[in-house]
């Protein structure tokens, strides 16, 4: 058995066992899948009227998208429209996991084509949810101006600002590794930086990580036991990965991609592929070099001895490292991706663990005298070396059969016991959690309100609205009630997805309705008044 053996205890499908027979609900998962194309369209109009637009675009000049970004009305449709569709694909994504609940044998090509749908109209959207794809732009501008994106940010360009990239991040210099420099660079050679058909490359090649996990999620799900088709629905099909991953153009979908190959290589006994695919993965952005030890564990075997062990994971670090100092030296970019890893960007999010408890505690330690914002930084600051201190321990100790689980935990708990998390930051870790087994519990459960929770974030966060405009409601509370409103019908009106959501009778329902809502309230809040908000709009 190698890294890549059965996880006891999450399987559907243990290695071996036949193929479950499509039942009905499989032939009828069309429906959920047009559902969700239908979604995926309404976000695509939506997205003309409220999504990112570069100021040097020539979309703003055409009449139907003046009237859209303009008139009140066309903003309150646009709204409605972006943030309906958003919810459309998240009970199109439930309602397919219903329908395809046998797994059988037909159920992988009906995630790939609803994967494949749903992507459609949202390989054409306006930005949304997100502005990064324009910064891509403007870093390819610089390293084809000669200049080192590790040193200086965009606004030492020229007419910088009518690329569409957030001013937040101007002056910012880029925490991407150098193969992520070198296609950005690529795009601004093939597009001249002509700002909409960067945005649709830059799609194309987040597309190509979406692809990736598609083709190795159900591979590295069967070396465990879990069903293949089941894995990617979790994984890929849903629509916070393909909202961020196509319709926001993060780079973050090509590292995802190549990691899951690189770690299915690994994990079928070609580590140097697999390594090989890993630091390609940290040169698109640098958060993956966290894979190389779990990709050393594989390769020292399940019967190594600590000698070994070290030898390997050296000659595993190496021989990525050696490969990415290589690639520093095109376009002298050296190796000034490395202080992503060592010096993160400041501040919190509101939402996560670390920044929702170290709120509570500088709240509480005010009221009582006490120097409340230094215990939240303590407080901060030690779930951080929480964080490392589990990467050592899974990295040390475990079963050898388990090493992808290992480092699917490792993953999550740098995730999740960060002081900022932005809403795509918990795919990177998705896809390892999925191939080695979510059950059908709080696991699920907590999947589902994870991605409802940051569609619902993302849909009143990041909206493009000019101040002009007049609305009886601003679009950011619009949406935000539109999307509560959605969220109060699956968890309470659709008969088939408040089955999925939560279990109990009407007043425990009411009372978690009303505590999710309070959650996503003071998430809002939080994430409106943190410290340095207005850099850490996005990346």
């Amino acid at each position: 058995m190698t890294a890549g053996g059965s996880h006891p205890g999450t399987s559907e499908t243990q290695p071996g066992a036949p193929a479950k027979a499509s039942g009905p609900a499989t032939g009828r998962a069309y429906l959920a899948t047009l559902e969700g194309f239908i979604g995926a369209l309404m976000m695509f109009t939506g997205s003309i009227g409220t999504g990112w637009i570069a100021n040097g675009s020539p979309m703003i000049r055409q009449p139907v998208v003046i009237a859209l970004r303009t008139e009140g009305w066309g903003v309150t449709v646009s709204t409605v429209l972006l943030t309906v569709g958003a919810m459309v694909l998240i009970r199109s994504w439930l309602r397919l996991g219903q329908r395809l609940a046998d797994w059988g044998q037909s159920a992988l090509r009906s995630v790939v084509v609803a994967i494949s749908a749903w992507s459609l109209p949202l390989l054409f959207c306006v930005p949304v949810f997100s502005r990064d794809v324009y910064a891509y732009t403007g870093q390819g501008r610089l390293v084809m101006e000669g200049q080192n994106p590790y040193e200086v940010g965009i606004s030492s360009l020229s007419n910088w600002f009518s690329l569409g990239a957030d001013p937040a991040w101007a002056e910012n210099r880029t925490p991407y590794g150098p193969y992520f420099l070198w296609l950005a660079r690529g795009v601004v050679g093939l597009t001249g930086a002509q700002p909409d058909v960067s945005v649709l490359l830059f799609r194309l090649l987040a597309g190509v990580g979406v692809l990736l996990c598609v083709i190795y999620v159900p591979k590295l799900a069967e070396l465990h036991g879990i069903n293949g088709a089941r894995a990617l629905w979790i994984s890929v099909a849903n629509p916070l990965f393909l909202i961020s991953f196509i319709a926001s153009a993060h780079n973050d979908a090509l590292m995802v991609g190549l990691a899951v190959a690189g770690v299915y290589f690994a994990a079928t006994r070609r580590y140097l592929v697999g390594i090989l695919l890993v630091t390609a993965s940290i040169g698109i952005k640098p958060i993956t070099v966290l894979l190389l030890p779990f990709i050393g564990v594989m390769w020292a075997g399940p019967s190594a001895s600590w000698p070994r062990k070290f030898l390997i994971w050296a000659a595993t670090a190496g021989i990525s490292f050696g490969v990415l100092v290589l690639s520093g030296i095109p376009y002298n970019l050296g190796i000034g991706w490395t202080w992503a890893i060592m010096d993160p960007t400041p501040g919190y999010t509101g939402y996560s663990p670390s920044g929702f408890l170290g709120q509570q505690v500088e709240f509480l330690a005010n009221v009582l005298g006490l120097p409340g914002g230094t215990f939240a930084t303590l407080l901060r600051t030690g779930m951080k070396w929480a964080a490392i201190g589990l990467v050592l321990l899974l990295m040390f100790r475990g079963d050898y059969s388990l090493a992808v689980r290992r480092m699917a935990l490792a993953f999550t708990a740098v995730v999740m016991l960060s002081p900022i998390i932005q809403p795509w930051y918990i795919l990177w870790f998705l896809p390892f959690l999925a191939v080695t087994g979510i059950r059908d519990d709080w696991q699920i459960r907590s999947l589902y309100v994870g991605v409802t929770f940051f569609v619902v974030f993302g849909a009143q966060d990041q909206l493009s609205v000019w101040s002009f405009v007049e609305l009886p409601i601003d679009a950011s509370s619009l949406a935000f009630i539109t999307a509560l409103a959605f969220t109060f019908y699956l968890l309470f009106l659709d008969v088939h997805t408040r089955k999925l959501l939560i279990e109990g009778k009407p007043l425990d329902l009411a009372r978690r309705g009303w505590t999710w809502l309070m959650a996503v309230r003071e998430a809002r809040r939080g994430r409106a008044g943190e410290p340095g908000r207005e850099k850490l709009g996005s990346r």
